[in-house]
């Protein structure tokens, strides 16, 4: 059955099998000697249900409401993501295959439920309000908004100021050209606005300082606001990009400028992507968990 399956672990589209979850390690519950319980017959009841659900099953202690879909595909495939579990097949495999594949990950399944549940709660806690003062992240550090109508600022212009450096630093500024009485989608509008040009900048610098290193050559690049993928890349040298990797630390967005400048040379997830990756980028593995593991407030 496991031939069948293919779990869907980033925002590219795959990983290499090396990366798979492993299951947790066995946990005693009353005892050394005693054999551990599964980890979906440990944690509480749970219930999950995706907005578009089409099947339901039961994992243990864990109810699952899942998407489900057929299509042209050789494996399996289940991802998790903010609405909850999706699974596709391909048109071949029986439903009760389907089901034994879910439960044999049941254990990855309701831990990557628990966390994405966690993980949305976090980001619902970071949520923007757009006001004079707000605070947001800009290239891994902190960007304070300031609305000023006075005569020195042109009216919807943005003006950027550097953190002053003294014994108490402080924040980065984006001034806006916006009164204190704007309204919250012209205050959102006009940070987005600015922060794309400021994206595809960046993009552009550093797409030029490492496709010389892959020995590959580019042909376009533009933004993009997909919810769940950082970029994207053509054979035909089109390079696509999440704008909002500028929250992010340079090191981080050059992960992933060169994730994508790689499949230029190697277009799947195979060992020999992420060799080429490597060969550019010997500590790839550290910034990806970091896109992973520190999500970005909701844009909102």
């Amino acid at each position: 059955m496991s031939r069948f399956l293919q779990l869907v672990l980033d925002m590219f589209d795959g990983a290499p099998a090396s990366q798979a979850p492993l299951r947790p390690k066995p946990r005693a519950l009353h005892g050394p000697h005693l054999p551990s319980e599964p980890l979906g017959q440990v944690l509480p009841k749970a219930h999950y249900a995706h907005p578009r659900a089409t099947r339901r099953i039961q994992l243990g202690n864990t109810d699952v409401a899942y998407a489900f879909k057929r299509g042209k595909r050789r494996t399996i495939g289940m991802a998790i993501g903010p609405d909850g579990l999706e699974v596709s097949a391909p048109r071949w495999v029986s439903v009760g295959e389907v089901e034994s594949a879910l439960r044999e990950k049941s254990d990855w399944i309701a831990r990557k439920l628990v966390e994405m549940q966690e993980r949305q709660q976090q980001l619902g806690a970071a949520r923007i309000v757009w006001a004079d003062g707000v605070v947001l992240p800009y290239l891994g550090d902190q960007l304070q908004v300031v609305l000023d109508s006075s005569s020195a600022l042109k009216k919807n212009s943005a003006q950027f100021e550097s953190a002053q450096q003294g014994p108490e630093p402080l924040r980065q500024t984006l001034r806006l050209g916006l009164p204190l009485n704007a309204e919250p989608s012209q205050i959102r509008d006009a940070v987005q606005a600015w922060l794309m040009r400021q994206a595809k900048a960046l993009f552009v610098e550093r797409l030029n300082h490492f496709a010389p290193q892959l020995g590959v050559q580019w042909q376009r690049v533009s933004l993009s606001s997909a919810a769940t993928r950082w970029g994207s890349a053509s054979a035909n040298g089109a390079i696509r990009l999440n704008w909002r990797l500028i929250h992010h630390k340079r090191e981080v967005i050059d992960y992933v400028v060169a994730h994508e400048l790689s499949h230029l040379r190697v277009m799947d997830h195979s060992p020999r992507f992420w060799e080429t990756v490597q060969s550019v980028m010997p500590d790839y593995d550290q910034r990806r968990r970091i896109l992973k593991d520190e999500p970005l407030p909701p844009w909102s």
